[in-house]
């Protein structure tokens, strides 16, 4: 029942863009988007407010994918196992955590990204799909641009509205700063861990855009996810 405005908040800064992907074991029968437009494709469910099961579920009714929602999954980490043991086709997850906890997949092209949860492709998979791709319609694809939004802000600070702008300034430069620290950078780099920066008018940006839906948007969205 909270009720809050997200564009009221003040944006401190991004440490780096949350790209959640959709992965396909190996020996799946569908390997790519356009396999699974005529292929049944399992997927692991973590969660009726999860990504893992929101984006099929949207692209099913949108471009008539053939996923097959699995729902019952507590978490990413069982859902991989799970299509290891080929109970699932595949399943939803981060590329953090992918390039962090599975680099010997990558190498041993035991698992294809099929799919990044972003508006563009990051440079890191430029040749995966990007869900901002999709759509046939103007409508279509705002929908798509709205749920894609949320890996674009990522993981990023806020504070609460109306902070004096001195108090605002000193965090989003003391955030900045950070960013930039080459003891921090380096942690990062030791955990494999991503640092994408994005300033605070980037963020809010990005936040009044993914506000800015139609009532025609909305009905139509909860039609989906009835």
């Amino acid at each position: 029942g909270v009720q809050y405005d997200a564009a009221k908040f003040t944006y401190v800064g991004r440490i780096a863009s949350s790209n959640n992907v959709h992965l396909v074991w190996h020996t799946a029968k569908a390997q790519s988007m356009e396999d699974v437009r005529h292929t049944e494709m399992t997927v692991a469910g973590t969660g009726p407010a999860n990504v893992a099961e929101i984006i099929p579920k949207l692209l099913n009714a949108i471009e008539g994918t053939k996923f097959k929602v699995i729902s019952g999954y507590p978490s990413s980490g069982p859902a991989m196992v799970a299509m290891e043991r080929g109970e699932i086709d595949g399943t939803g997850t981060s590329w953090a955590a992918v390039k962090s906890q599975k680099q010997a997949w990558l190498k041993e092209k035991k698992v294809k990204v099929i799919l990044q949860v972003l508006p563009e492709r990051s440079a890191e998979l430029p040749d995966v799909p990007a869900l901002g791709e999709f759509g046939r319609s103007e409508e279509d694809k705002q929908i798509l641009r709205l749920y894609s939004s949320g890996g674009a802000l990522g993981r990023y600070v806020v504070a609460a509205p109306d902070l004096p702008a001195e108090v605002a300034k000193a965090l989003r430069d003391g955030y900045q700063k950070t960013m930039t620290d080459p003891e921090f950078l380096a942690d990062c780099a030791k955990a494999n861990l991503d640092v994408e920066p994005a300033s605070h008018d980037r963020l809010l940006e990005v936040a009044k855009r993914t506000l800015d839906v139609s009532d025609a948007i909305r009905t139509r969205v909860r039609d989906i996810f009835k």
